[in-house]
Order: structure tokens, then C-alpha cells, then sequence
């Protein structure tokens, strides 16, 4: 109740001493007076010859900027709830701001001002101002054009024009200023200020200018990116449709299963690609509103405001935006595709076949040996399961052509039990007829009977033919088509001596490539490192080089992967583009490298490519000789297995290059032990 009493013993402070009532906007003058909005304006426009305070009195030059009271406003509000008086209807105040072309001459009051002159203080028409334009007295006078905010440019301690701007204190002062508070202070014209002022921000809207080209241009591109992958998902769909429906009822599951790998990877796709999106969106948002901010202060670049105003640029103008390479082919669902072509092949062989000799195959009794079904069962030409995948392509009909392994010969191929006994009651002119068979038969095929089954293919065939563990000899396609033992190897310690302690250069690395423990270690990141622009970085490839070439002499170093899928490992001269599209590795002359594309290995150098086995290393060494010009990777496990040699007279020095492809994918560089 005693809050109440106070705020309602306020009234007669909240009256307006023109109208009587209760302030409507209020605004106040600068000698503290206040009144409504509307009452002031009519009474200066009843006495346009008198701009004065109507309470006390006090004159005005020039017509003052009315500027709202929100402290009396927020009182009067809280008045009209305690006191029950209703809110009055009315347009909302804006405190109008002075126009040039209003400005009235301070002599006759009535014309229109065209100059002002700063000498004076004071704004002359185009009569009032002929002294200072044909009289010498005046020639020393200073004129500007209509200053609607002349009064405020009087330093409020001396009363001068306030025509330096001190650095130090970042405000405008008078010479008298200069004098004795600032003294010794650095110190600049007004003029030479409001330029500078003026060129860094028109330098900061250029900057935000071509920030915002390149966001929206990202925004376009990606964009255009969802609809291709969108067509890319769909491509891929009806191809592996087209697949499925060649085959049976009882592989439908793993039908669905592919379908929605490709709707996994593709949604995997969108939500990045949308989350990127709305970044940047959200970073042309922050530079539009600094634009507009920017625009503001240059249209108010004659006042006094403009020379104190301080605009930064927001922190997402250092984030260079980017678009990231979004696609469906992931290894899941080249394995579906793979292994759907295969199986559609094997059943189109198996369906060619006459009833009577499909027994032999699908019944699990008879312990077949896929490599020897050929040579044990006369007169069944089995081709047995294809054990190559087409390797990831744009098209995914294209193959890659891969050696086959050749089924063993009738002398030695594995026979059962059953078959020996078999054998042995057969008369020799129906061995021979046989045999004939089987040799027309392999004359025909375009192709070499395969080693084994794919693991990709067992799960499908789950349904189709009932194999036990003991009658089916599985081939790893993630393994080489021979085993290690069988190729040549070398002994790891004869290599060994010719190691060599490599860093990365830290000046080549792509900005999305980090690196780490003492440079030995490159990881690829989506968000780019702070690495600054020079001639010497990849700027489209995320490639690093090592920091020493070498031109003479024998070296070997080994490299660790996290995953040897997108990356590639090579050789490149030191003078290998940086900023091209033909600055990967192997696709010009410059540079040698192998690399994993998904499941396929290739050797690549000028643009040519060379499809390998593929080992799926996890260490892989290069023996370098410079002397003889070339080149060999090993798979590093207890020996060293070579898989690839480029042979090339290097006529300059080379030094170990990396590609890295995958989010979150590394590379190091080994310390070389004996132990692997």
C-alpha cells in the first residue's frame, strides 16, 4: 500500500506543463526539461523564429534532435498499471532523424541552407553564404556542406570545433584538447580519420562481399550434389534390381538388405550434406547482418557517431567453406552388387545343366571339391561359383579383368572316397570318352574354372544349396589370389638396412590433413586446419610430401594405415602441381603411386592405370633405388612381399608422397625395428 502511495504521489511530475496531461512519448531537451513528443514539435512549428525550451526558456541555434525518454516512459507505465488509467491509442514515437535538405539558413531562418560553415558555426542559403564566397575576409573560413549535427561538433569543455581525432582515446577533440589533456597523444585530422574510418569498412563489405559469393556458390553446389545423388541412388537401385530379379525367390532378403544399405548411405549423404547447408546458411545470415551494419554507419559517415563507430568482422568470414565429395558407392553396397552379379552367373551355369547332374552339386552327401568338380564328375561341365567382384566403377557393369586361378589337373585333383571307388570300376573306353568330353567342355569356356567360393556368395547361398564346411574350399577376396607363401619374398632384415627416418612437410600438407607426433603422422579431417596459403601447399588433393628427396642411392621406409581404403601411397617430383586437378597422385608425369579405390588396387602414374591384386596390407614398405630406377612396395608381415615395381629413370629428386581420402583415415610413418 505505502509503494502504491509513493508511485501515485508522482502525478503532477508526470504531467507534460504544455498540455497538462500525462506525458505521451516523452522526450527531453538537453537543459533536462521533457515533454510530450507531439506538444513540443507543434509548439516549435506555432514559433518557428523562437527555438527555445517552453519552461525555461532556453534558446536554441539550431532545431535540436528530440531523442526519446525511455526511463520516464518505463515510470509512466508503471504509474498507469498502479493508478488503473488505461493506455492511450496512439502511433508508436520514432525520434526522426535531421535531413540535410531541411536544414534551415541561421540568418533568415526561412531558406534552405547550402553550405555550413564550420569557421562560423553556423548553416548560410545560397544568399547568406555569397560573403564568404566573394568577400577575402571570410576566405579564410572552412565551408562544408548543410551539418546537421554542427552543435554537437563544439567540444563541450572549450566550446571550439572539435577537428582532431586522438588516436589514443579514440575521441574527437579541439585545439585546446590538444593542448593540455591530450597533450603528447598521437593525434590525426577529422577529415583524415572519417577516410580511414570509411576505407576499412569499405574494405571489411568487400571481404564480406566475396564471402558470401562463395557460401551461396557451396549452397548451389551442394544443391546440385543431392539431386546427383539422388540420381545416382536411383541408377544404382534399378541396375541392382535388374540383378535380383534374375535370380530366385529365396534371395529376397538379401535383396532388401541392399536396398536399404543404398537408402542408408544415400540418407547418410542428406543429413550431412542439409547439416553443411545449414551452417552455411547460418554464416550468411551473421555476414548479411554485419553487411547491414556496415551499410548503416556509411550513410551516417558525416556524423559524429560514424567517426567513434567500431564494426568487426564475425568469426565465420576466416571459415572457408567447402564442399565435401558425397557418394553412395561404399564398400557394403559394391559387395551387394558384386555378389549379386556373381550368383546370377553361377545359377545362369547351374540352370544350363540337365536336372540328373544338379544332384551331384546341391546334394550334401556328396563331398565335392569345388576346384576338382570338373575332372571328378564326367561329363558334368561345372563351372563352379566365380570368385572375382567387379570392383567399384562408375558404371557398374564395367570388370575389372583379374587372373583366375586354373583348376588342378585330373591327375591331381582331390577325390573323396566314394569317387576313388568309383574310379577304380571304370573301363578305360569310357574314361577316354570322358575325358574327350571334359576337354571340348574347357575349350569352349571363355573363362578358367575358379578357385573357390566368395564369403560375399555363402550367406546368399544359404538358401539355395545346403553346403557343409567340409565340401566347399572358401577363397578370401580380400586376400591375394595365391598365398604369400607362394610368392616371392624377401627377408625383412635385408631391407631394413637401407632405412631411412621420414617426416611430413608440414608446408605441403592440404588443409584437411592434420598432423601429428612430431610430423610422422597425417590424419584427414573434414574441418580444414589453420595452415596458411603458400605456393608449396596442395590446395585441391589432400596430398602432404615428405620434407627429404632423394636422387642417388638405395632407401626404404614402411608406412602404417588405419585403413587401406581411398588412399594412395607414391612417389613425386618436387615441382608436382599444387593447385590443378592434375595434381593427384599418378595422374600426371610427375608423380607414381598405388592406390585403394574401395576394394580395387591400382598402380597409377601419367594417368594410366594399373589394376593389382589386392593384398589389404595394413604396413606396406618402398624400396627406392635411385641408381636403378625404380620402385617396389612390399606387404610388410614377418617377410616382405612385393606386389608392385614402377620402373622409371627419375631425373630429379623424388620424395615419398600420400593421398588420404576418408574422414578420420591416417597414415605414419614407421620407426623401422626388426619387429613388425
Amino acid at each position: 500500500m505505502a509503494e502504491n502511495m509513493s508511485l501515485l504521489g508522482l502525478e503532477d511530475e508526470l504531467t507534460c506543463s504544455i498540455c497538462l496531461c500525462l506525458f505521451e512519448n516523452p522526450v527531453s531537451l538537453i537543459c533536462g526539461h521533457s515533454f510530450c513528443a507531439n506538444c513540443l514539435e507543434a509548439t516549435w512549428n506555432d514559433k518557428i523564429s523562437s527555438l527555445s525550451c517552453p519552461q525555461c526558456r532556453m534558446a536554441f541555434s539550431s532545431k535540436p534532435e528530440l531523442k526519446k525518454n525511455t526511463v520516464l516512459s518505463a515510470v509512466l507505465d508503471a504509474y498507469r498499471i498502479k493508478a488503473g488509467v488505461p493506455e492511450p491509442v496512439r502511433e508508436p514515437f520514432e525520434v526522426k532523424k535531421k535531413d540535410p535538405d531541411a536544414i534551415k539558413c541561421d540568418s533568415c531562418m526561412e531558406a534552405k541552407a547550402v553550405k555550413t560553415c564550420l569557421t562560423c558555426m553556423a548553416s548560410y542559403c545560397e544568399d547568406h553564404v555569397r560573403p564568404h564566397r566573394e568577400n577575402a575576409v571570410f576566405r579564410a573560413h572552412q565551408l562544408s556542406d548543410p551539418l546537421p549535427d554542427l552543435m554537437e561538433r563544439l567540444c563541450s569543455d572549450h566550446g571550439k570545433l572539435m577537428e582532431f581525432y586522438c588516436i589514443q582515446h579514440q575521441s574527437c577533440i579541439c585545439s585546446n584538447c590538444l593542448q593540455c589533456v591530450h597533450k603528447g597523444c598521437e593525434f590525426i585530422t577529422a577529415d583524415e580519420r572519417r577516410f580511414k574510418q570509411k576505407t576499412d569498412l569499405t574494405d571489411k563489405l568487400n571481404i564480406l562481399d566475396v564471402k558470401t559469393d562463395k557460401n551461396q556458390q557451396v549452397i548451389t553446389q551442394m544443391k546440385e550434389q543431392q539431386t546427383k545423388l539422388k540420381d545416382l541412388a536411383t541408377t544404382r537401385k534399378r541396375i541392382l534390381e535388374a540383378e535380383y530379379r534374375q535370380i530366385r525367390e529365396a534371395i529376397d532378403r538379401d535383396e532388401k538388405e541392399a536396398m536399404f544399405a543404398i537408402d542408408k548411405e544415400q540418407e547418410k549423404g542428406q543429413i550431412k550434406l542439409v547439416s553443411l547447408m545449414k551452417k552455411f546458411n547460418e554464416n550468411v545470415e551473421k555476414m548479411n547482418r554485419s553487411k547491414s551494419e556496415i551499410n548503416s554507419l556509411l550513410d551516417q559517415s558525416q556524423s559524429l557517431a560514424f567517426l567513434k563507430a567500431s564494426v568487426d568482422l564475425p568469426s565465420v568470414v576466416n571459415f572457408e567453406p567447402y564442399n565435401p565429395r558425397m557418394s553412395v558407392e561404399s564398400k557394403e553396397v559394391i559387395a551387394y552388387h558384386s555378389s549379386a552379379v556373381a550368383l546370377k552367373e553361377w545359377i545362369t551355369k547351374l540352370m544350363e545343366k540337365p536336372a540328373e547332374n544338379r544332384i551331384s552339386v546341391l546334394k550334401p552327401e556328396f563331398e565335392i571339391s569345388v576346384l576338382g568338380a570338373g575332372n571328378q564328375f564326367p561329363g558334368i561341365p561345372f563351372q563352379g561359383i566365380p570368385c572375382e567382384i567387379p570392383a567399384l566403377l562408375p558404371n557398374p557393369r564395367e570388370y575389372v579383368q583379374m587372373s583366375r586361378m586354373r583348376s588342378p589337373s585330373p591327375a591331381r585333383a582331390p577325390k573323396t572316397k566314394a569317387l576313388g571307388a568309383k574310379q577304380k570300376n571304370k573301363n578305360p573306353n569310357k574314361e577316354l570318352k570322358e575325358h574327350k568330353e571334359r576337354k571340348d567342355q574347357k575349350s569352349n569356356r571363355s573363362r578358367n574354372p575358379p578357385k573357390g567360393i566368395s564369403p560375399l556368395l555363402s550367406k546368399s547361398m544359404e538358401n539355395l544349396i545346403d553346403l557343409t564346411p567340409k565340401t566347399v574350399d572358401i577363397l578370401d577376396i580380400s586376400q591375394p589370389l595365391s598365398s604369400p607363401a607362394a610368392q616371392n619374398f624377401v627377408n625383412r632384415s635385408d631391407l631394413l638396412k637401407y632405412g631411412t627416418i621420414l617426416n611430413f612437410d608440414v608446408r605441403t600438407a592440404h588443409k584437411r590433413i592434420s598432423l601429428s607426433e612430431n610430423n610422422t603422422k597425417a590424419t584427414v579431417s573434414d574441418d580444414p586446419a589453420h595452415y596458411s596459403d603458400i605456393p608449396l601447399r596442395f590446395s585441391v588433393c589432400s596430398q602432404v610430401l615428405c620434407t627429404k628427396g632423394f636422387s642417388q642411392g638405395r632407401h626404404y621406409w614402411e608406412i602404417k594405415m588405419s585403413t587401406n581404403n581411398f588412399c594412395g601411397l607414391g612417389l613425386a617430383y618436387g615441382r608436382i602441381d599444387r593447385k590443378g586437378p592434375a595434381s593427384r597422385l599418378g595422374r600426371n608425369a610427375e608423380s607414381w603411386c598405388v592406390e585403394w579405390f574401395n576394394v580395387k588396387l591400382s598402380a597409377w602414374h601419367n594417368s594410366i592405370e594399373t589394376v593389382l591384386a589386392n593384398p589389404n596390407p595394413s604396413r606396406v614398405g618402398i624400396l627406392l633405388d635411385c641408381d636403378q630406377g625404380s620402385a617396389t612396395f612390399y606387404n610388410v608381415q614377418d617377410r616382405a612381399y612385393p606386389f608392385h615395381t614402377f620402373v622409371f629413370p627419375f631425373t630429379e629428386a623424388v620424395y615419398p608422397a600420400f593421398w588420404i581420402f576418408s574422414n578420420g583415415s591416417s597414415v605414419s610413418l614407421c620407426k623401422l625395428t626388426k619387429t613388425v
